[in-house]
């Protein structure tokens, strides 16, 4: 039996010896490329955290203390040691391993995030109700450089050293996010990683004092020496003036120097401790080492190899088709050019793509700022993040009509990465936004035209898409502007008006030939824009067809059919049946695009099942 299926819980790893815990850490390695390789997920980020995880586990006595792992996608390791093992083959599979933390899988998770910059802020306040229940437990924040650049993390910094709270943050510097982190804070950061002054420091002085008498005494008390030496390379006062007291930095792959560090932290209780730890992102494989990007997050065997380009694809050449048109158009990314496509702007543009880091609050009002200026801004980003900017698109962008333009990827469902990422709110969060226009297209064709309309509205207006290939349909070489508030019909028939957006239009399609050959016609409207709504089509289709459905790849809740019902509500057209497709009230579990559209009957099987189960009447008029 290897080592580790002899680790059920983190109390066995406190009885191992160093050498057994290296063995552990190859096999560690091992499962991990084995599952995530199979599986998809998170690959580089949990094997540069291996060693770092073993020994929180030794110092720390977890599930009492508590260990809040940032982001959550380098939590694979910490799974693997806290009892579940048996199930990690099983690792973001429908009913399997979520692929980040959840409070409702393990009681070793002790707050669940798939969003970054929110461990600080959270193990806080897990320490002040601590210290408010005259507990004594420990709290620890392992975060890393890129998410501690956002600005949640910095505020909970700022507000852990004013309080003084007995808190430990550990900080895995890699140097990386999803790609190289950026900001003036990663240069700071990256001075300690590489420059050679403080280790030659740090050594020496060990050196020197080890062949004295009572070296090792000396070498305790130099410890404040050391701290001048480390403010010749970096101001660890920096950490040190927002109240904490700094360790570091500690090689990441030595599990006893960690285990050091660890446990000074974990014994000094005068006031937050920060622990520095220095890891290589993709650590003991050599293709993640060597293309930790790549590696960040690595699609499941078999998973797309259709040739199709991707809807993300689409956009980053459509917006470098504009850019080359237009000199005052600008990109921005938080942290994410290579998932959104958009590095091939930055290598022909790279003055006009700007990759702001994990600040997605920061990416919008920074647009907000160019488009007073006459710029036109181009913020892509994902559905599940841009949630985190809604302040911004209200205050800063819209109630003041400035022209930004908002290319959503990932939304709707986007699968395997579960709860946390579901693009499953944007239609409903951003319809209700005044000035805002709001669109999807029905392919990756019809995105560049949208993308195109957007750059020429002059108001804000956002462009949603889903993730993975398009449909394979022929590019138009030329773009053209898309009237706005304005869908069409792509087929005809008088017994129900299905009204689809999005990614649902296709479906929708192939549901009503389905339908036909039931002896139902159905009118198809590809409607384009949630908002504005194509007030003309629609009460213009009914006053010929009285059931009329809605799709939509998001929640009912306040979304596109909801807006549709809204409508005919107001204009009076009570005879006019209105049923609603699309998701739950709920947070949308893991599982394929296609087992979790099936299941919610957004295939064209669920589609046309759902219009005759909706409306009995027409079932009965044909048979």
């Amino acid at each position: 039996m290897s080592l580790l299926d002899s680790i059920d819980s983190p109390a066995d790893l406190k009885k191992l010896s160093q050498p057994q815990l290296k063995q552990l850490a190859a096999e560690v390695r091992e499962e991990l490329v084995t599952v995530v390789m199979a599986n998809g997920g998170h690959l580089a980020s949990n094997l540069g955290v291996v060693e770092l995880t073993i020994a929180l586990h030794r110092v720390f006595d977890s599930p009492r203390d508590k260990i809040i792992w940032d982001v959550g996608h380098q939590s694979y390791v910490h799974k693997l040691l806290t009892g579940r093992r048996e199930r990690f083959a099983l690792l973001r599979q429908y009913g399997g391993l979520s692929g980040f933390t959840s409070r409702q899988e393990s009681e070793h998770d002790p707050f669940g995030a798939g969003h970054a910059s929110t461990s600080v802020s959270a193990a806080l306040g897990m320490a002040i109700a601590r210290d408010l229940s005259d507990d004594n437990y420990r709290v620890v924040a392992v975060i890393g450089d890129g998410a501690i650049t956002g600005g949640m993390a910095l505020e909970a910094l700022n507000h852990a050293g004013h309080l003084s709270a007995r808190l430990i943050v550990v900080l895995n510097d890699n140097g990386m996010s999803i790609s190289p982190t950026v900001g003036a804070l990663a240069k700071l950061l990256s001075k300690v990683r590489f420059h050679p002054r403080y280790h030659q420091a740090k050594e020496g002085s060990r050196r020197v004092l080890s062949a004295l008498p009572m070296g090792n005494w000396f070498w305790k008390l130099s410890q404040r020496m050391v701290s001048g030496l480390k403010g010749l390379v970096m101001p660890s006062t920096i950490w040190e003036e927002l109240g904490f007291t700094y360790i570091g930095p500690v090689d990441g792959h030595n599990i006893a120097d960690l285990e050091t560090a660890l446990a000074q932290a974990r014994d000094y209780h005068f006031k937050p401790t920060f622990v520095h730890v220095i890891t290589t992102k993709g650590k003991g494989y050599l293709p993640a080492e060597s293309d930790a990007v790549y590696f960040h997050g690595v699609s499941a065997k078999g998973g797309s190899s259709s040739g199709t380009p991707t809807y993300s694809e689409v956009f980053a050449q459509t917006v470098l088709r504009l850019a080359r048109e237009n000199p005052k158009l600008v990109a921005i990314t938080p942290a994410m050019p290579e998932g959104n496509c958009l590095s091939i702007v930055g290598a022909e543009f790279p003055d006009r793509l700007f990759d702001v880091g994990i600040c997605e609050q920061h990416a919008v009002t920074f647009a907000a700022g160019l488009a007073t200026q006459g710029f036109v801004p181009i913020v892509a980003i994902y559905s599940t993040f841009l949630q985190r900017a809604f302040d911004q698109i209200i205050h800063d962008v819209c109630l003041q009509d400035l022209p930004v333009v908002f290319a959503i990827d990932r939304s709707g469902i986007v699968g395997d990465d579960g709860k946390t990422h579901q693009g499953t709110f944007d239609l409903s969060y951003l319809t209700l936004v005044p000035n805002l226009i709001v669109a999807a297209p029905k392919d990756e064709n019809e995105l560049q035209h949208l993308l195109y309309t957007a750059v020429q509205a002059g108001h804000p207006m956002a462009v949603r898409y889903p993730r993975n290939s398009g449909l394979g349909v022929p590019l138009d070489q030329e773009l053209h502007r898309i009237p706005i508030g304005k869908g069409e019909v792509l087929r005809y028939g008088n017994d129900v008006a299905i009204l689809a957006i999005g990614a649902t239009v296709a479906p929708a399609l192939e549901a009503a030939r389905e339908l036909a050959s039931h002896g139902l016609e159905a009118t198809v409207v590809n409607a384009r824009f949630a908002k504005p709504l194509d007030t003309e089509l629609i009460l213009d289709l009914t006053n010929r067809i009285k059931h009329m459905v809605t799709i939509e790849e998001n929640t009912l809740a306040g979304g596109f059919g909801s807006n549709v019902a809204e409508l005919l509500q107001k204009a009076g057209r009570s005879d006019v049946q209105v049923r609603s497709i699309g998701l739950p009230d709920e947070f949308i579990e893991q599982g394929t695009q296609a087992l979790l559209r099936a299941k919610y009957g957004l295939n064209a099987a669920g589609i046309a099942q759902q219009v005759r189960a909706l409306f009995p009447d027409l079932s009965l008029k044909v048979r």
